[in-house]
């Protein structure tokens, strides 16, 4: 009788459960290893309906948790495959389903966005929400067990091969080894998987950066009744032509009435930490949209501020040498600039692509390589995307070798800039920039023929000069600011 399979994930955030529900279809028992203790996961997503719980932060596993997370339709609908039902289990907890661009108001850095019927989606919500419904499916599953408040110590095995790891509960000097037949690194930005790989025996691989100084700052407000529940996502980018640091802002509804606004500058132009400041910041933005709401809303949270979002991406596909038995995924693989809302749509590609893998390969000897190959194909176009218009902020540090962001970039630029210039105002180039936007189809579509020939008609529709609020919309903010948003 041949013995159980064994697979262990190091993080047991979105990413590693996403993972370790890939790996339930294939494996005997699969354990998730986090460093929270048992109470920082929160209660489950339907306690949440509605804003039961208003109070509720992210857990510290999570320090982004505190910001705005849009979760785009091709990250749900991986989502939706491993955990069918996850996406009403969202909705019924209280979060909204946005067509975008239907249900957005949009300031790009070309100007306002035409609201084209949505092609695509995102689940509006806090974190701690979509995080809790996502716990609640995937610990649903027999085969996967959680053990929080346990840190890894080491990986075992050797630079052929990874075996298993030593961990230790937290506050215990007794270490203890786990055996698996494979191990997955879902730790996030803080991995340690540098120290591991040295201590194998195993050259750190390859590693990009790009740091734009980007600070987040955040407030969650109430909805004032009259805006509450039906008002559209409002977002206001900055224009990266101008030379100037990069002022954002995305006021996003959350479940139980309730407006999550968060800011962000890139170096030079970050958010402060003070309520003023805050305020100062919303109100020197593009358009004082964000301010008008903003003003009559009640403040529920202080704000909340965030650094260190550095894009970093390590190359671990490309190693020449990498023990089989190890695979890297999530925010450990590529940790992408968070104001692009691409990391948790990553994240789920990836346990999709695992999930593959593994149903080709098994737990076989071509595994290792192909499944970190797949997993590093789904952070390609957020890493280059991200990266790219980054790279256009003034004050930028980067460590980058990609043709696509050095010799490249200029007429890449050119190109992204016309595409953006005229999608805003044609439906079809709209529909297709939101497809790869929203991770629904790769960047190589947007050079199909047909796409091409849109651009060489140019906008279809005119030019906006004012937010593109419908006359319900903009009756009811009348009724608190005035008619002159």
């Amino acid at each position: 009788m041949s013995s159980p399979t064994r697979a262990l994930v190091l993080g047991g955030g979105l990413a590693g459960l996403l993972a370790a529900t890939a790996l339930s279809r294939h494996v005997d028992e699969v354990t998730v290893l986090d460093r929270d203790a048992a109470d920082a996961f929160g209660a489950s997503g339907a306690s949440r309906a509605s804003g039961a719980e208003p109070g509720a932060g992210p857990r510290k596993g999570t320090p982004q948790g505190h910001h705005a997370h849009l979760l785009w339709s091709g990250g749900a609908r991986a989502m939706e495959s491993l955990l069918p039902g996850v996406t009403d289990g969202w909705q019924a907890a209280g979060a909204r389903r946005i067509g975008v661009h239907q249900d957005m108001v949009s300031l790009t850095a070309h100007g306002w966005q035409h609201r084209f019927p949505g092609t695509q989606f995102m689940i509006a919500c806090s974190r701690p929400l979509l995080d809790a419904v996502v716990r609640e499916h995937a610990l649903a599953a027999p085969r996967i067990r959680l053990r929080p408040a346990t840190e890894v110590v080491e990986l075992l095995g050797d630079a052929a091969r990874v075996t298993g790891a030593l961990v230790r509960e937290l506050g215990s000097d007794r270490p203890e080894r786990l055996a698996a037949d494979l191990v997955v690194d879902a730790t996030g930005r803080g991995s340690a998987l540098p120290r591991w790989l040295a201590t194998l025996g195993v050259p750190e691989p390859a590693t990009e950066r790009v740091d734009p100084g980007i600070v987040y700052a955040t407030r969650i407000f109430r909805a004032p009744a009259v805006l509450a529940d039906t008002f559209p996502v409002v977002s206001v980018y900055a224009d990266h032509r101008t030379g100037e640091p990069g002022r954002n802002a995305v006021l996003l509804p959350i479940e139980g009435g309730r407006w999550m606004v968060t800011l962000s500058g890139t170096r030079g132009g970050e958010p402060g930490a003070a309520e003023e400041d805050f305020d100062a910041f919303t109100r020197g933005l593009r358009h004082p949209l964000v301010a008008e709401l903003v003003a009559g809303a009640e403040p529920l949270t202080e704000v909340r501020r965030t650094r260190s979002t550095t894009s970093r991406r390590i190359f671990c596909e490309r190693a020449e040498r990498w023990p089989a038995g190890l695979v890297v995924l999530g925010d450990a693989l590529a940790a992408l600039n968070p104001v692009y809302g691409h990391g948790m749509s990553v994240a789920a590609r990836a346990a999709v692509a695992l999930d593959a893998a593994l149903a080709e390969h098994g737990l076989g000897a071509p595994l290792t390589r192909a499944a970190q190959a797949a997993v590093a194909a789904c952070a390609d176009d957020p890493w280059i995307f991200a990266a790219a218009q980054d790279l256009r902020y003034p004050d930028v540090r980067a460590e980058v070798t990609d043709p696509r962001l050095t010799t490249e970039a200029a007429d890449r630029a050119r190109f992204a800039d016309l595409l953006g210039a005229t999608a805003i105002r044609s439906p079809v180039l709209s529909a297709a920039t939101t497809a790869v936007s929203t991770l629904s189809e790769p960047a190589t579509s947007l050079e199909d023929p047909a796409v091409l020939a849109e651009l060489r008609k140019g906008p279809q529709r005119p030019e906006l000069v004012k937010p593109p609020l419908k006359a319900s919309e903009r009756d009811r903010l009348a009724e608190l600011v005035g008619p002159a948003a």
